[in-house]
């Protein structure tokens, strides 16, 4: 296997160094999907969804705490450790149904940087998205990733477009403060949105992406080890995924708070409150916000698409290479890892044919999110589950306050998923 992002640098004493795996994995989640989802959250019902992004915070810290910890003490990934405890014929399931609702959003995703690129530039958007298709595959697959990795965390920085977007704009923030909560709205087309923020927020492939990213940590430094095997290097291995996973988390949602934001104070203050994608959302606001804060939207959605579209698939290549016990790692060449790397270029591929497609890009997002919501309340269990053994996580098993914080995300994404059932 190979090294993990947040452990590629020699040293880990600056602050820089030692955020990885947790700030790419936050930054991931802001990707044109979650841009899209935040967004008609914002222009259908102002600023009264922007208690979500402080709500599902300590959440996203606690399951992705955790899905970091599984893999630094066990040093395999989520599915490898689920084939040691699940029955197979539920691991498959799940990694099947995992792979689908990838493929659909790494669909989404780079239809919107094609339209978002579009927006900036002029002429056809599919060209444009399988270009970008092309682009994070020869990245992903042709560039070592030890020099690809640094370019990942350079990528994050375009998330900064949408906190800078609210400082274009006019933003009256006394009205800001008096509306956190939602006032008169319709009850039933508010839960949705709040169903799918929480859908895009906490999210499936997040899990698979961070736990096999710090598996590989034993092999960035010659004298560390699974913990299992080395406990003496439990302080500081925690000590990082804790700020790397707490900085990366802080981020995503910083973000997705900002979107919101912008998208109530300039489209739905001016009734502008159906927004079919992000591109959609980069559009509306050229005229209502001026081309400046319209311009920065849009880059915003192909920085984070080229950052986003390398997780997805990289996050279902891992699974699925996991779950069936052969070579997985993005330090790994390719002849080396034949399906690892046969399953990115799959999934990017149908994915970029799906964006050219006639299908519905609001359609595929609804059974993304739907997908994710069914399969995330048992991986979540089933984390904890391999977290909190001691068979499987030795003296290191979750507990305390961790352990608590883990099965209250668990509760409450399953309270979300069943209100979007019912």
């Amino acid at each position: 296997m190979n090294t993990s992002l947040a452990a590629r640098t020699p040293a880990r004493n600056g602050w820089m160094r030692r955020l990885g795996a947790g700030l790419i994995t936050g930054a991931a989640d802001d990707d044109p999907s979650g841009i899209a989802t935040y967004s008609q959250a914002g222009a259908q019902f102002g600023y009264g969804t922007l208690w979500t992004a402080l709500f599902t915070l300590p959440l996203m810290i606690g399951i992705q705490t955790v899905c970091a910890h599984v893999g630094r003490v066990t040093g395999h990934g989520l599915a490898a450790n689920m084939r040691q405890h699940f029955p197979r014929s539920v691991l498959i399931a799940l990694v099947s149904l995992l792979l689908l609702a990838n493929v659909i959003n790494l669909a989404a995703d780079i239809g919107a940087m094609g339209e978002a690129l579009r927006l900036l530039l002029g002429g056809p958007a599919v060209p444009y998205a399988l270009g970008f298709a092309v682009l994070s595959l020869l990245l992903e697959v042709v560039i070592p990733f030890p020099r690809y990795a640094p370019l990942l965390k350079l990528m994050t920085m375009s998330l900064l477009a949408y906190v800078a977007t609210a400082f274009v704009i006019d933003v009256p923030w006394n009205d800001v403060w008096r509306s956190l909560l939602p006032r008169g709205v319709a009850w039933r087309e508010y839960l949705v949105t709040v169903v799918a923020v929480f859908g895009t927020t906490i999210s499936p492939y997040l899990f698979f992406w961070q736990a096999s990213e710090e598996a590989e940590e034993e092999e960035a430094d010659a004298a560390a080890s699974p913990l299992t095997l080395a406990p003496e290097q439990a302080g500081e291995a925690f000590a990082r995924i804790r700020f790397d996973t707490d900085v990366g988390m802080v981020y995503s949602n910083v973000v997705a708070f900002f979107i919101m934001l912008t998208t109530g104070a300039v489209l739905h203050a001016h009734g502008v409150t159906d927004i079919r994608n992000a591109a959609d959302a980069a559009s509306a606001l050229q005229p209502l916000a001026g081309r400046f804060a319209a311009a920065l939207f849009a880059a915003g959605i192909v920085g984070t698409g080229l950052l986003a579209v390398p997780v997805l698939a990289g996050s279902a290549a891992y699974a699925v290479a996991e779950a069936f016990d052969v070579r997985a790692g993005l330090g790994n060449k390719p002849g080396d890892a034949r399906v690892f790397y046969l399953i990115i270029v799959a999934s990017t591929l149908l994915g970029a044919l799906l964006s050219a497609s006639r299908l519905d890009p609001i359609r595929m997002l609804f059974w993304a999110a739907v997908i994710n919501g069914v399969i995330s309340v048992p991986l979540m269990a089933g984390i904890m589950f391999i977290a909190t053994r001691e068979s499987a996580m030795g003296a290191f098993r979750v507990a305390g306050p961790l352990r608590w914080l883990g099965w209250a995300s668990t509760l409450v994404v399953a309270a979300v998923v069943l209100a979007m059932l019912l």
